[in-house]
């Protein structure tokens, strides 16, 4: 793990928008040819992958720039984080690249963070540092008597994570793989009939304490009442491993993984949107560009939000698992509200702080049960700047405020909605923080709806976080990454296994490309990742 200092790499530029040639395509028949739609990060981590073990990688992204999610905005000298605004188990980026012949800190300069993050609840503060005696400080500050409970929530957490990282690195593409021992083993490490927030109640009697360790359920777009126990190893991996800042923002990651993938010889093809997979029966032989070019490829991976592309993508008729119908019906996430806003000015709060509603239980119930808005809301602020000057011009600040909310499926007509959250977050921000000018010092703004998430980065529903987590929706039971409508045909994102979140889009990436590698007997190199 790195030291909390940042790389002496100098930091280089981001990939813009520009479009290579396309090779001419006059056979059908190509040798060791992926064609890969959408550059969002399990996209350009496969395309590095694949890249790097001799595949000839077209890689067709339909904007201007990689990232999908995890791209940024860039206006007045603002820089902004679209989606992820943190790393988690860093060891995992790393993986990649090193697996490709790469160092991550040849491509990104990181940050450890310490604190980590500052939560806020009623009238109190809690910081969550970087060094576990630090973090137990803390608790004993606020929570007398409680701290022992931090050391039995890493001793558990780290044996639920040893036992469960090999069935969220391996595929799921028979029944045997289902089987599996390391499978197997991993059932009691589920907590099956059991949610996060009850998990952690067994290490913090007080359940204040057990919902500061809880909120992490979020990432995965489920309340901390409804998602599966298991997940209560979110907040261990936090605590365990760290979390980072990427100089330049998040968004540098997927642009670093295009640099670096084009470094092993893959071809990025900006703003070539993906009309929809071009099929010989069940096999996938290419993929239709917008502009109604073929591109032929022996194997196409898939990394469009699943559901959109499910939807879209598809030709009519053509699925037969998952129709529009089924797809439809499945479990989505919560969505997000949210304000990037470029600041005159730099206000004193930490590069995190996540803000709970004073009546947390009612606010997460409208988001996950009933669907209507709220008036008391949890938020979420990253302040980077304080870290990070490359995000805004000199004295001023790039603020990202996050609001949970019900996705599209939700009784909420956004158009109007739009405004009253606007509206909700400054009295918050003046409420909750005690910044009472903030409106007055906004230069840039760009506003987010799950409307928005649609319409402008085809997520279906606006579900920020892809499928739901629920146990009907999990491990071979999700979308699988080879995936089984078509032949010829893999999955990688949020959408598939192992699910969504960063390092698990990295995974989702790595099986789908040694699954490849495995098929076509091409030999590839395994890391370990050391818990």
């Amino acid at each position: 793990m790195l030291k909390n200092t940042v790389s002496k790499t100098p930091k280089m530029p981001l990939l813009k928008s520009r479009t290579p040639d396309l090779p001419v395509v006059t056979e059908r028949e190509s040798s060791g040819k992926i064609a890969i739609i959408g550059g969002g990060p399990g996209g350009v981590a496969s395309a590095l992958l694949m890249a790097s073990r001799g595949f000839e990688v077209h890689l067709f992204e339909k904007h201007g720039q990689l990232g999908g999610r995890t791209s940024c905005i860039e206006e007045k000298g603002y820089r902004f984080d679209v989606g992820p605004t943190f790393l988690m188990m860093k060891d995992i980026l790393d993986r990649i690249f090193t697996e490709a012949g790469k160092k991550s800190e040849d491509y990104l300069d990181f940050i450890r963070l310490d604190p980590m993050y500052e939560i806020r609840f009623g009238d109190r503060k809690f910081r969550a540092f970087d060094k576990t005696e630090d973090t137990k400080a803390e608790i004993e500050r606020l929570f007398p008597g409680q701290s022992a409970g931090m050391d039995r929530f890493l001793e558990r957490e780290k044996a639920r994570l040893k036992e469960l990282l090999p069935a969220l690195q391996r595929d799921f593409s028979s029944p045997a793989k289902m089987l599996s021992p390391s499978l197997l083993s991993a059932i009691p490490h589920l907590s099956l009939g059991s949610t996060v927030f009850e998990n952690l109640t067994k290490y913090f009697s007080d359940p204040d304490l057990a919902l500061l360790f809880s909120f992490q359920s979020k990432y995965l777009g489920m309340s901390a009442w409804q998602c599966p126990g298991a997940f209560a190893m979110l907040s261990y991996m936090e605590h365990a491993h760290g979390i980072y800042h990427t100089m330049g923002g998040l968004s540098e990651i997927p642009a670093s993984m295009g640099r670096a993938a084009e470094d092993c010889g893959a071809k990025i093809h900006l703003n070539r949107g993906v009309k929809q997979l071009v099929l010989e029966g069940r096999a996938v032989k290419g993929v239709e560009l917008e502009d109604g070019e073929i591109f032929y490829a022996d194997e196409v991976i898939i990394n469009a939000d699943f559901a959109h592309a499910m939807h879209n993508l598809v030709p009519t008729g053509a699925a037969k698992k998952y129709t529009p119908e089924k797809v439809d019906g499945l479990k989505y996430s919560c969505s997000t509200f949210m304000m990037h806003v470029g600041l005159d000015k730099i206000y004193d709060l930490p590069h995190h702080t996540i803000i709970f509603a004073k009546d947390y239980k009612k606010n997460v119930d409208e988001i996950f049960d009933t669907g209507l808005e709220s008036e008391d809301i949890s938020f979420y602020v990253r302040n980077a700047s304080v870290t990070d000057p490359t995000l805004a011009p000199p004295g001023k600040s790039s603020l990202y405020i996050l609001v949970p909310t019900p996705n599209l499926d939700g009784d909420i007509d956004w158009d109007t909605a739009r405004s009253r959250y606007r509206k909700l977050v400054i009295d918050s921000m003046n409420d909750r923080l005690g910044i009472d000018d903030f409106e007055d010092h906004i230069e840039v703004e760009k506003i987010y709806t799950p409307k928005t998430w649609q319409t402008e980065l085809d997520i279906h529903k606006g579900a920020t976080f892809n499928l739901s987590h629920c146990l009907s929706q999990m491990a071979f039971l999700r979308p699988r990454n080879k995936f089984d409508d078509f032949e010829n045909c893999y999955l990688v994102g949020g959408g598939t296994h192992p699910g969504s979140g960063l390092p698990t889009i990295f995974e989702s990436a790595r099986i789908s490309s040694n699954l490849i590698c495995d098929a076509a007997g091409v030999s590839y190199p395994k890391q370990e990742i050391a818990l």
